[in-house]
């Protein structure tokens, strides 16, 4: 007998039922009343705009949730991705994990240094220590230019991420080839349904506990084909076997009809990255060890590659 709190049954589950039989985030009417209020403030501009995702998701393993299988994703790529959007124009939506990284703020949070770590006491005045000076008060000067320009949105739960997902597509999907969607969230691959778990803690006393997961719906044919059918759309395939990252990444165009794949392997991600495309042969970007070190973000030059696409993707609409 299977242990309270375990899918009964591994099969694939229909994205197109999938809202029906899980629970919508607590946050998803506030979010849909900020986006549209977000999009509708920005009507006359003629700024491209991007969703970014970022992140992992939590798989709760029990309704009321004590315990949850999560991923090493801290936010990195994406947190830094929307930084150089705004720095190139562009409005931009960051759908982040709650407590993961966030754009200009990323420095001073997951990092050997703390906020405090910045500052100094000055005759009973709190400063910024003058060895962090410049730092601060570029990223700050970064932040004020660019903050009426980006709406940040939480998620905690592969539910939320999904539910707010849709809903954020409904609303920008209007925008068509102005818009493009950069999913960089480290979405899980496998799920426990809300109706299969336990409603309380699942307790310890029974002995060992054996999972079985429902893999997640692709969604990323609905998003494609029925969500946002018209927008620019780049998801991102990472993998630990070089020989598998581009025949994977191509089935996933193919399959989808995306526009790109961004592929990268889990040891070099920070300084190499493939862009690939259906019809072309990948793009290598990459970034020196001596950049690396020095602080650079090869998110740059992959936002940068991307932007400039997304504009010959939208002058082919006009």
């Amino acid at each position: 007998m299977e242990p309270a709190g375990v899918a009964l049954e591994r099969k694939i589950i229909d994205p197109d039922t999938y809202f029906d039989h899980n629970r919508p985030p607590a946050n998803l009417q506030r979010t849909h009343d900020q986006v549209a209020s977000f999009l509708e403030k920005h009507k006359a501009s003629s700024r491209p705009i991007v969703l970014v995702t970022s992140g992992g998701t939590t798989v709760p393993l029990e309704n009321n949730t004590v315990r949850f299988v999560d991923n090493f994703s801290a936010g990195t790529r994406g947190s830094a991705s929307a930084e150089q959007f705004l720095s190139l124009g562009y409005l931009v939506i960051f759908l982040y994990r709650e407590n993961s990284l966030q754009p200009f703020n990323r420095h001073y949070t997951h990092n050997q240094k703390g906020l405090l770590d910045y500052l100094q006491l000055d005759n009973g005045n709190v400063t910024v220590d003058p060895a962090y000076m410049e730092q601060v008060k570029s990223d700050l000067l970064k932040y004020l230019s660019s903050k009426d320009r980006l709406l940040q949105v939480t998620f905690t739960t592969l539910s939320d991420y999904l539910f707010l997902l849709r809903e954020i597509s409904r609303l920008v999907a209007p925008l068509g080839s102005q818009a493009m969607f950069y999913l960089a969230a480290a979405v899980s691959d496998f799920f426990i349904p809300s109706h299969s778990m336990a409603e309380h803690k699942i307790q310890s006393g029974s002995g060992d506990l054996t999972l079985r997961m429902n893999q997640v719906p692709k969604f990323l044919r609905p998003l494609v084909k029925n969500w946002a059918p018209l927008c620019f759309i780049v998801s991102f395939k990472l993998e630990t076997d070089v020989k598998l990252l581009e025949p994977k990444a191509k089935h996933a165009l193919e399959k989808y009809g995306h526009q790109i794949v961004v592929a990268n392997l889990l040891n070099t991600r920070k300084w190499q990255v493939w862009l690939v495309t259906r019809d072309q042969d990948p793009c290598v970007l990459q970034i020196s060890k001596e950049d690396l070190d020095a602080g650079r973000d090869i998110e740059q030059d992959i936002v940068a590659e991307l932007a400039r696409r997304h504009k010959e993707f939208m002058s082919r609409d006009a």
